[in-house]
């Protein structure tokens, strides 16, 4: 839990103040926010509170509270008066940039007041949901981006919103206001805006007017809307478990040590913190699997990042849509991020191009980005992949998945039919591993399927004769495309880990 009660956003913004700059130029949206951190900050400038004015255009020069001062609704009127001013103050002027890219006037007013506030504790802070900075002003103003609130903000704002938000029908239950449980549920709203934020605050009471650890279903179902209306991201809601993947028990050691590390992050080196890993192997060996049950083991949501979307030009150019979706993930930290079938998406070819560009950016995302992002990589076509992709140090490790031993296959049969319903001791497993060889998970799957679908139609329990008799039909993939599978595997052979320790020689 953090120790500071100071956010993110004040902590800058204060610092900001603190070196006597007189101009700042914020881009968000969120002007009740910027406001609201404005007066976070003007309560810790000084001994005293230092007054925060709000102006528009449609309301004047005004402070929290208080009638506008008569006749500052014009832009030039509403820096003559903070010109007057005589004392330390905050001055938040909202949308301001239209009459600054309107008016020569006001850009030279600007300029004017940028010499006589310095060092004068006036502070001009200009917010807009735009970038839209004039020339002439630019080396006078420190732009800077509001990203969205961390989890001391967000304790604050739960804290706040309890007091004084009933549920419809009814009284919130909060008397659980600790700061455990209420960083529980600032973890799960984390990525989203303070009005987004309140809406699925909302939800959550109207479910249930007890919010606790339960409500946080609520809150990430909001957020699950919330995160795929932008088209790029999925938040993906079905879970997994190590239990529901046979065998690969060099992965489930590993992940194990890794989970440890992850929850002890913020007290490591950058280059101890898990950054995540890489999974590569033969397609229906249970990688989408074991990624989505990394994301239940650690105890975080996941989020894939659909690189069809990416190239498909309908949310910008791609490289754009790309960095912008990174971004957003870091900001919804801790999170479990997934890249499936990596390789179709980033590469190194046309290192000129939008993909080498993708490319390039990734490999510094992936050494400089937050420490609560853990990326779950997947892919197929690993001679696609570039050396730079898995070198050490880019992935904490690579992993090749391979056609499950005899042992890991009568595990996946176990799962499968106990996932069905059917009692995996009834059966004689172990004389299936011969009919199966060179299976991949999903064809043990399908063999399940096939198997209580004829004992169904034939309105009786399933046996060991409907699994035999699927099984000696199917034939697998290591079969129709051995030469690509002995080509994946030579591959592999010297340059990743095996997810399963090798026995007798097998592969």
């Amino acid at each position: 839990m953090p120790t500071e009660h100071e956010s993110r956003a004040a902590k800058m913004l204060r610092e900001v103040f603190d070196s006597g700059r007189p101009l700042t130029y914020i881009r968000s949206s969120e002007e009740q926010r910027v406001a609201r951190v404005l007066g976070e900050v003007s309560l810790r400038l000084a001994s005293t509170p230092t007054p925060v004015w709000i102006w528009s255009l449609t309301e004047g020069m005004r402070r929290d509270g208080e009638v506008a001062e008569p006749g500052t609704q014009s832009p030039r009127a509403a820096l003559d008066f903070i010109a007057a001013y005589k004392d330390a103050a905050i001055f938040h002027l909202k949308d301001f940039h239209e009459p600054l890219r309107e008016s020569p006037e006001i850009r030279r007013r600007l300029r004017d007041l940028y010499e006589s506030c310095r060092d004068q504790r006036k502070f001009i802070v200009i917010s807009s949901p735009v970038r839209s900075i004039p020339e002439e002003v630019e080396r006078s103003l420190l732009y800077l981006e509001l990203r969205p609130p961390d989890v001391v903000e967000l304790v604050d704002f739960l804290r706040d919103e309890l007091a004084q938000t009933p549920a419809p029908g009814a009284e919130p239950d909060i008397s659980d206001t600790s700061d455990a449980n209420l960083y529980q549920l600032a973890r799960s709203l984390q990525g989203l805006t303070l009005d987004e934020a309140r809406y699925a605050l909302r939800r959550a009471l109207a479910a249930s007017p007890n919010l606790g650890p339960e409500s946080i279903p609520a809150l990430l179902e909001e957020k699950r809307l919330l995160v795929n209306r932008s088209g790029t991201v999925e938040f993906i809601a079905e879970g997994g478990s190590m239990g529901q993947i046979g065998g690969l028990e060099g992965l489930k050691k590993w992940l194990t040590e890794r989970r440890k590390l992850f929850q002890m992050r913020d007290s490591l080196s950058a280059d101890i913190a898990p950054k995540g890993l890489l999974m590569m192997g033969i397609p229906g060996c249970g990688k989408s699997l074991s990624v989505k049950a990394i994301a239940s083991y650690f105890g975080l949501p996941l989020y894939r990042i659909d690189m069809i979307e990416i190239f498909s030009g309908r949310h910008g150019k791609p490289e754009g849509a790309f960095v912008a979706a990174c971004k957003m993930l870091e900001d919804m930290a801790p999170a479990v991020l997934w890249f499936d079938e990596i390789e179709m998406g980033i590469t190194s070819t046309e290192s000129g191009g939008e993909q080498g560009r993708i490319f390039a950016f990734f490999l510094t995302w992936m050494q400089e980005k937050s420490r609560g992002l853990f990326v779950a990589a997947t892919a197929n076509r690993i001679d696609l992949l570039p050396a730079e992709m898995i070198r050490k140090g880019r992935f904490d490790e690579v992993f090749f998945v391979d056609l499950p031993l005899d042992d890991e296959r009568i595990d996946i049969f176990k799962i499968h039919l106990s996932r069905r319903g059917a009692d995996p001791a009834r059966f004689n497993l172990a004389q299936l591993t011969e009919f199966t060889i060179g299976w991949t998970g999903a064809e043990i799957e399908q063999c399940v399927v096939s198997a209580l679908t004829k004992a169904k139609l034939a309105d009786r329990e399933i046996d060991e004769d409907d699994l035999l008799s699927v099984a000696v039909s199917i034939v697998p993939l290591s079969r129709t495309m051995k030469e690509q599978i002995n080509h994946i595997r030579g591959w592999a052979f010297e340059r990743a880990v095996r997810a399963s320790p090798r026995q007798g020689g097998q592969w």
